[in-house]
């Protein structure tokens, strides 16, 4: 890899601002007085310390296979076409680096503390792997859907956590339609296509249900007529949906759910997901068409092959100034879903990440010295019909219904990255109003 190496380096680390030195392992080595502050990931914590972060004292660089960053709250929205997928996205190279080199759209595989060393695998081509070095590096890379292990559901399921899923899972809602309505589709085929089975009561299975809701409601009817009807949603739940919620507002939702001809909440184990059908722990069998699978998060294989310490989930486990407990130095920094605060777990949700790499960048800009603390400002849900739960604090903002529905679309737009998005997503809501959704695979 001598060869491919030494060519990456050349492309990708070379500035035209200051004078580089290759040394004889083919690593990129910068002489300047700032010093190097490399980014894992782009997801909220990661993207947040980007946005922050004093770029006069750190030559900033990313690193991540994903080229923007994925406002997550509107992503079930997608999924029907309720929005566009470009209105939820941010290009990272909006943020403006120093220089059009310290972006790198690569994975990062390996990690030498001692040398201060990473090895990335180009997301462009897999098949260069090149090594870049950091005087402080932030871990932010995320997680991954879990699957328990359970046979046939990666093979089977759909995961909804980056834009290609939500496209994926729009794709195949279509395509069951067209292809029950083609000759030859008799009734039982029908009744199988237009099942549609969610894995997983927390906020994403439940808002992605209510989407499912709002385009039969809406859209199906007048496209697909006579197919109304046959569409099922079945909710399987091991414990309680919205198990993080108030009890007053998860009850709320369940019955709102039930109350629904077409959605069935069924709380059970799932134990196998063949290509038509989800197995039951107590022997049901339920044919579908479409497995949406959200069930909790699972450590990426970069995170699990570190050798820094971990608790029983494998998230890394930092201190409260959110460095890695047992790193040789206090250099390297982990946020979001990869990681948890000994002695102080949080729940993984975007609240939780955004806050760390706001906080993180305003420690390494030596803006406090303190010790990060979590204050949570609550949590919402939409569960479709122009309802939907706010479980915020004080106690007197837990609203339920249209009130609630109001709340959480104002508050997600506002805190859309910027004014193109803020003025697209809108855009996108009225268009669906007045016209209905685009279809179109």
């Amino acid at each position: 890899m001598i060869g491919p190496v030494a060519l990456v380096e050349t492309r990708c680390h070379r500035r035209y601002s200051v004078k580089n030195q290759q040394n004889d392992n083919n690593v990129v080595v910068e002489n300047n007085q700032r010093k190097k502050l490399v980014i894992l990931g782009t997801g909220w914590g990661s993207y947040s310390v980007l946005k922050h972060i004093d770029k006069n004292k750190y030559d900033v660089v990313v690193v991540s296979p994903r080229n923007h960053f994925l406002f997550t709250p509107l992503l079930c929205s997608t999924t029907v076409g309720t929005l566009e997928f470009r209105s939820i996205i941010e290009p990272v190279r909006s943020v403006h680096f120093r220089n059009i080199r310290d972006f790198h759209h690569s994975s990062a595989v390996k990690l030498d503390p001692k040398s201060k060393t990473l090895t990335c695998q180009s997301a462009v081509h897999p098949d260069s792997l090149y090594e870049l070095r950091y005087d402080k590096l932030i871990i932010g890379v995320g997680a991954v859907s879990n699957t328990f292990g359970i046979p046939g559901v990666k093979e089977h399921s759909f995961f909804l956590k980056e834009l290609t899923d939500a496209r994926n899972i729009r794709n195949r809602i279509i395509s069951n339609f067209e292809l029950a309505v083609q000759p030859g589709s008799n009734e039982k085929i029908q009744d199988q296509l237009l099942h549609i089975v969610i894995v997983g009561g927390g906020p994403t299975g439940v808002e992605f249900g209510a989407e499912l809701y709002d385009f039969l409601c809406e859209d199906v009817s007048r496209l697909y007529g006579g197919l109304q009807h046959k569409v099922k949603v079945t909710l399987i739940e091991a414990n309680k949906i919205l198990g993080s919620f108030d009890k007053r507002l998860r009850e709320y939702a369940e019955k709102k759910i039930e109350k629904r001809k077409q959605f069935e909440i069924v709380q059970a184990v799932v134990c196998r997901v063949t290509a038509d059908s989800v197995h039951l722990k107590d022997g049901t069998i339920i044919p579908c068409g479409l497995v949406v699978w959200s069930t909790g998060l699972s450590p990426r294989t970069f995170v699990q092959q570190l050798p820094f310490k971990k608790d029983k989930y494998g998230h890394i486990l930092t201190n409260r100034k959110l460095q890695i407990s047992d790193a040789t130095e206090n250099n390297i920094f982990a946020i979001g879903d990869c990681a948890d605060i000994e002695g102080m777990p949080l729940p993984a949700t975007a609240q939780v990440a955004e806050k760390q790499g706001k906080w993180l960048a305003k420690h390494l800009n030596e803006e406090t010295q303190d010790d990060f603390t979590f204050s949570n400002l609550g949590m919402l849900a939409y569960l479709g019909g122009y309802s939907g739960l706010t479980d915020l604090k004080p106690r007197y903002f837990k609203f339920t219904g249209f009130h609630a529905w109001f709340m959480w679309r104002s508050a997600y737009l506002t805190r859309l990255g910027n004014w193109k998005l803020r003025l697209q997503v809108p855009v996108d809501w009225l268009k669906t109003f007045l016209f209905g959704r685009d279809i179109s695979r």
